[in-house]
């Protein structure tokens, strides 16, 4: 276990914006002992996508009050958000803007805790919850060939998935309102019986899991009712394995061909075993007393849910590709872009939508969606038209305080200014 805290080593012109949601997983067994805050997926998503919405009004509001030539250079406001993560305890920051008139990258803090590598513009990092608009993308393509519909139930591609629920369909999966419990809570009840122990909590998410024990998981607890927005990591395995059975190929291999080839994702993978090659920003967590090495994660403990690595480089061409209609067809596009629930966030399918601070409020939207490892906070957000994308990781995730010791707004909230046409 590490006992130091990162100080900044390099800051690089940088790009991108930030956020988080689903992270960790409260008990949800039949007597549980309470689990930690900071590890309750709801608390934890709800407080992010708070910060998100925050920092996206608070950029609108700015840039319409600021007097035009009277700013202060939009990059070397990120730069000064990068580095009060990094001094406030994130280990390594990347990020990417991308507009019509701005393109622009960088990054701050160290790749590696231990070896003190400089974090890089192209470093590779897990993607975890970002994995869910490419499953979806899937999805949203084999409703394009009239395969399936939105309409169809789970249960009709794979018979007794969901026994006890056999009339939630792919538009429900797709949106969380299927009723599914997250299934990431059930997973780590079922190993952890001391929320004190962090080894307990290693060796849970180290260990394999098939997509049969997530579902498994949720099939032995009650369900929330349809129609009400509750995030399951569940629910997208489930699709992971619907897509397997459909196609008879794996996951890995259908993204590779139809999502990120298309896209010209070239740095992105869907690991099966905790090793990480390459330049990467590697995963270690705070936990008050120092650092949780992460390096032997399992990425089977999220599966099709947030196994996927990526590099912001990808995420933005990603969904510069989506959103243009270059691996869904457009009137697809636009039902995956339009919410089904405005509970807790304006959540599509696999998509949920922030308004653009640089349009007045109603006119305009990003798209995108963030990601929660238990190490790596990210996120990647583009406008309507596909011309303007901004996407970034840090590590050093807090798992003892929901707010964490840096905070997201410090680095998105400039972002999203410098994304706005001067």
């Amino acid at each position: 276990m590490h006992r130091r805290i990162p100080t900044v080593d390099r800051l690089v012109t940088v790009s991108v914006a930030l956020a988080a949601s689903v992270a960790l997983a409260a008990p949800a067994s039949a007597a549980p002992v309470a689990a930690p805050a900071a590890l309750n997926p709801n608390t934890v998503e709800v407080h992010l996508q708070q910060q998100i919405r925050e920092a996206a009004r608070e950029a609108g509001i700015r840039t319409r009050l600021t007097p035009p030539g009277r700013a202060t250079p939009g990059t070397r406001a990120i730069d000064a958000g990068l580095a009060s993560m990094v001094s406030d305890g994130a280990i390594g920051v990347t990020g990417r803007l991308e507009t019509p008139t701005l393109s622009w990258r960088g990054a701050a803090g160290q790749r590696d805790l231990d070896r003190g590598a400089p974090a890089g513009v192209q470093a590779r990092f897990r993607a975890a919850s970002i994995t869910k608009p490419m499953i979806a993308t899937l999805v949203l393509q084999e409703v394009e060939k009239g395969v399936w519909s939105l309409d169809t139930t789970a249960n009709a591609i794979i018979p007794g998935l969901f026994p006890d629920h056999p009339d939630v369909t792919l538009l429900q999966l797709l949106s969380h309102t299927g009723g599914v419990p997250n299934g990431t809570s059930e997973l780590l009840a079922s190993q952890v019986t001391d929320w004190d122990s962090w080894d307990q909590f290693m060796a849970a998410i180290s260990r394999d899991y098939t997509g049969q024990e997530h579902i498994d998981a949720v099939n032995a607890v009650p369900w929330t009712p349809a129609g009400e927005f509750l995030y399951s990591n569940a629910g997208y395995v489930a699709l992971g394995m619907l897509l397997e059975a459909q196609n008879g190929r794996p996951v890995a291999e259908l993204l590779r061909d139809r999502v990120w080839r298309p896209a010209r994702m070239l740095h992105t993978s869907y690991p099966s075993d905790s090793t990480l090659r390459g330049p990467v920003l590697a995963e270690d967590a705070w936990i008050g007393t120092g650092w949780l090495e992460l390096e032997d994660f399992d990425p089977d403990f999220f599966l099709s849910a947030g196994a996927v690595v990526s590099t912001t480089e990808d995420l933005n061409r990603f969904t510069r590709a989506l959103v243009q209609g270059r691996l869904v067809d457009r009137s697809l596009v636009d039902v995956m872009v339009t919410p089904v629930t405005e509970e807790s966030i304006e959540y599509g399918l696999g998509v949920y939508r922030l308004p653009d601070p640089c349009a007045l409020p109603g006119e305009a939207f990003l798209y995108g969606h963030d990601g929660a490892s238990f190490g790596t906070l990210s996120m990647t957000l583009t406008s309507e038209d596909g011309t303007r994308q901004l996407s970034l990781a840090a590590t050093g995730r807090d798992l003892t305080d929901v707010a964490g010791r840096w905070a997201m707004g410090d680095a998105l909230v400039p972002m999203l200014r410098a994304s706005c046409p001067s």
